[in-house]
């Protein structure tokens, strides 16, 4: 079968990977186009876009960026036409994939949507093109199926394609005593700093993460960098900060970490599945936040407090995002702090939640059985 797959950011391209290398397992004839990234591309799909180019976040980025967005629409509107895929599955990235959903039903193509848009946080009114363009809705939180379930869409929890990759990467790592990721590296424990993937983030972020370094001489503090972020901007940042930069080694440092600072998003879920004790901390421009304080209707912004339904976490966001806040909760989390045994435990309890290892294969072989049902029934 011919798969049409887009993801707009670096998380799900991640995911994207993931699914394809089960598609190559369930449906080994499988002919796969994508937009996405390099991890899309090397699992095997073909890379028609990268997600660099539609990476726009945040009110006013959007905003400045209609031209673009719009003509990356008409684009992609096109290459669906021209490729004639059996399915096209959209990956999160809301805004962009339910108009490319109703364009693909209009079509007579098969709509698949692979994670779900948070419309449990905000734009909740969002569920009615869900339920007029999509035929079937693949989540990977559990607390997604009564959402679903409330508003007469049948959806099941097959479990969390991030599990996958913990489970893929893990056997990799050495002894934490034996990992040097960075040349220079000294005997110091370390302090993972993950600044975001998207330029915006990391520019109101990280310069307050920077702060704290100073309190902590104990330990080293490690830069998680991404490779779609020109190493220039984390550096004017960082300054002389004894802070090291490593590119492109986020779970290899959260590895080795004692404890983290991590922006709001998926490396909240990712530092847990680690095991590594975190904070959160989130800052965006004015009118973005305002929009959100107006809109969002979730207690938490992190993926651990919203799976488990508690603080497990504690998120420092805009104004609570200062250096006292800081200071005072890295110290909880390090080894000695208070809060730090309690985190460690509601992991495990997380982990439980979640459930095993395997879901991009479950849910891949899902899909494809799906696909051979309704062909069945024409």
């Amino acid at each position: 079968m011919k798969y049409f797959i887009i993801a707009g950011e670096q998380s799900g391209d991640l995911h994207g990977s993931n699914l394809i290398r089960g598609f190559k397992v369930s449906d080994p004839d499988a002919e796969i186009v994508c937009w996405g990234g390099d991890l899309m591309e090397q699992a095997g799909g073909t890379l028609l876009m990268h997600y660099r180019r539609l990476a726009f976040m945040g009110f006013v980025a959007i905003v400045l960026n209609i031209r673009s967005i719009a003509r990356n629409m008409t684009l992609c509107k096109k290459q669906i036409i021209e490729h004639k895929p059996d399915v096209v599955i959209l990956i999160d990235y809301p805004g962009f994939n339910l108009r490319i959903a109703g364009f693909a039903k209009m079509t007579g193509i098969r709509v698949f949507y692979y994670i779900s848009p948070k419309i449990w946080a905000w734009n909740e009114s969002r569920i009615k093109k869900i339920k007029r363009y999509v035929d079937r809705m693949f989540i990977i939180f559990p607390f997604e199926v009564d959402f679903y379930r409330k508003h007469n869409v049948e959806v099941e929890y097959f479990g969390n394609p991030l599990v996958d990759e913990i489970a893929r990467k893990k056997p990799d790592f050495a002894e934490r005593s034996d990992m040097k990721i960075s040349p220079g590296m000294d005997e110091r424990p370390v302090i993972a700093l993950l600044a975001g993937s998207r330029s915006h983030e990391i520019k109101h972020v990280l310069p307050q993460m920077i702060k704290i370094v100073r309190y902590f001489p104990e330990y080293q503090f490690i830069l998680a960098g991404v490779k779609n972020i020109p190493g220039s901007l984390y550096m004017k940042i960082i300054g002389d900060s004894p802070v090291r930069l490593v590119t492109d080694k986020t779970y290899e440092i959260l590895h080795l970490a004692d404890a983290a600072l991590v922006t709001s998003g998926t490396a909240t879920l990712e530092t847990a599945l680690a095991g590594t004790p975190q904070v959160v901390c989130y800052k965006g421009d004015f009118f973005s936040m305002l929009i959100a304080w107006m809109v969002v209707k979730v207690k938490w912004i992190s993926l651990v407090n919203l799976i488990m339904g508690y603080e497990v976490i504690k998120e420092l966001v805009q104004y609570d995002l200062t250096e006292e806040n800081l200071k005072k909760e890295l110290g909880a989390i390090v080894r000695g702090g208070a809060k730090r045994e309690k985190m460690l435990n509601d992991y495990e309890l997380l982990k439980n939640k979640l459930g095993p290892a395997g879901a991009s294969l479950r849910i891949a072989s899902e899909m494809v059985s799906s696909l051979k049902k309704s062909d069945n029934n024409y």
